[in-house]
């Protein structure tokens, strides 16, 4: 029988520190109601908490060197406070395991993103045995841990994460995620829906459902037989209180039919999609492994847009991977050209460790790197900044998710993912409203006063 810590007469104190995607986000919050359930009550700071978890991400270069420099400042806490632990969790401790231990001796738990539903057992041997040798888990074992996770509790935002898939069979050549979430697993439809249910009941009235390839998902529908995301997203928007659907992150080779139909067929399914691409050369596409083409993910654009005509697409592009040349670059700048994009995500390549990509020989310069990723992203601001004038004088629905930085501002969201600022009162947390909006900034909008 597994052990659990008892509840504490007086609730403990929890810090957790997030890193890196919304699936994460997902997970911490996932963490700190498991752990409330035993007795631990969230604060804001580290110094202030008996327990620090560190939920870590390991996509982008010296990840893993951020978490170290976190632990070594905790260390000095832990110092004055011989009782905190401290827990890496997430992929950063998937993929190093034991190594975190005999370089952080301070760190009492290292935990793997399938293996955290078993936290409070975790913690109640490091109470046992206080002083002793840490502990690893990063075991495998996805269907597992949604099983064992408990219900929500307590009101939920506005917009609420719900993690559907998780791992990734892709297997491109820069990427660590196969290593550290593992293959792909869909949740069943019925547990999708279930929490999906529970989140809409809590006060959410937008549900984002996440995965590391999301448009993967096929699960076992109540009926017994397979659902794809398509089917998935038709039953959610039956859903009480369930006013916006969105989902990501997406692979081109997923969009299948039903899926860009869907985009036209259901209302509540935002006309916003986060669609990476990496590159708009056939060359670099192909040395990352992706298996499509440019011509590709142009068609599926031109589909979208058929049947959706007001969707608006962010993307990822990866800059200077190994072998990529100027011409190479040049049809990355073509596509983004051709499409235009609402938002977007750049970056330089950054080697991580047991890719394919990393043992390249031919590895493109720092200095060329820069070069192009600032034309690239002097392009995509560009394109966003065009994008948000473009929505001036117009009436968008906002979901209001939060106070603003002024008095009587509100800051919610458009169907496009915009940041939006009004004049508005707390007491309108939660509605989805009309504005007017009036101004159009690099990153965000201002509106008038909400429609009552």
């Amino acid at each position: 029988m597994l052990e659990r810590p008892t509840r504490q007469a007086l609730p403990k104190k929890l810090f957790v520190k997030t890193y890196g995607c919304q699936m994460n986000v997902y997970d911490s919050e996932r963490m700190s109601e498991m752990l409330a359930a035993v007795g631990y009550e969230a604060v804001h700071a580290a110094e202030d908490a008996d327990l620090v978890v560190l939920n870590t991400c390991h996509i982008r270069e010296k990840a893993a060197e951020k978490v170290y420099s976190e632990v070594g400042r905790l260390r000095a806490l832990k110092s004055r406070r011989p009782d905190m632990v401290i827990a890496v969790a997430g992929c950063v401790a998937q993929a190093e395991g034991s190594e975190v231990l005999r370089r952080a001796p301070a760190v009492d738990i290292v935990v793997g993103p399938q293996a955290y539903q078993r936290l409070p057992e975790m913690l109640a041997r490091v109470e046992r045995a206080r002083g002793g040798s840490g502990i690893v888990d990063v075991e495998f074992r996805p269907e597992a841990k949604f099983d064992e996770l408990p219900a929500h509790e307590g009101p939920a935002g506005p917009s609420a994460f719900l993690t559907i898939q998780e791992g990734c069979d892709k297997f491109c050549t820069f990427c660590v995620v196969p290593y550290t979430r593992g293959a792909e697993y869909s949740r069943p439809a019925a547990a999708v829906i279930a929490e999906a249910g529970e989140l809409a009941r809590r006060g959410a009235r937008e549900i984002v459902l996440l995965g590391q390839n999301v448009n993967a998902w096929c699960g076992e529908g109540p009926d017994g037989r397979d659902w794809t995301l398509a089917r998935l997203i038709r039953a959610l928007a039956e859903i009480e209180g369930v006013e916006r659907l969105r989902y990501t992150t997406s692979h081109p080779r997923d969009m299948s039919d039903d899926l860009i139909e869907v985009h036209g067929a259901v209302p509540a399914l935002m006309p916003f999609l986060h669609l990476p691409v990496q590159s708009g050369s056939d060359r670099v596409l192909d040395r990352m492994n992706r298996k499509h083409r440019a011509s590709d993910y142009l068609r599926i654009v031109e589909r979208l847009r058929t049947a959706r005509p007001d969707i608006a697409l962010a993307s990822d592009f990866i800059v200077g991977f190994p072998g990529e040349s100027e011409r190479d670059f040049e049809g990355t700048m073509t596509l983004v050209r051709e499409i235009g994009y609402a938002q977007a995500y750049s970056f330089k390549y950054s080697a991580r460790p047991g890719t394919p990509a990393a043992a390249d020989p031919l590895q493109v310069p720092e200095a060329v790197k820069s070069e192009r990723l600032a034309r690239l992203q002097d392009l995509l601001n560009s394109q966003q900044q065009a994008f948000n004038r473009n929505c001036v004088g117009k009436r968008l629905p906002i979901l209001f998710e939060r106070n603003g930085k002024r008095h009587g501002q509100l800051v919610g969201r458009s169907p496009y993912m915009q940041a939006v600022h009004a004049e508005a009162g707390a007491a309108r947390i939660g509605d989805l409203a009309e504005v007017e909006i009036l101004a159009a900034g690099p990153n965000s909008l201002s509106g008038g006063s909400p429609a009552i």
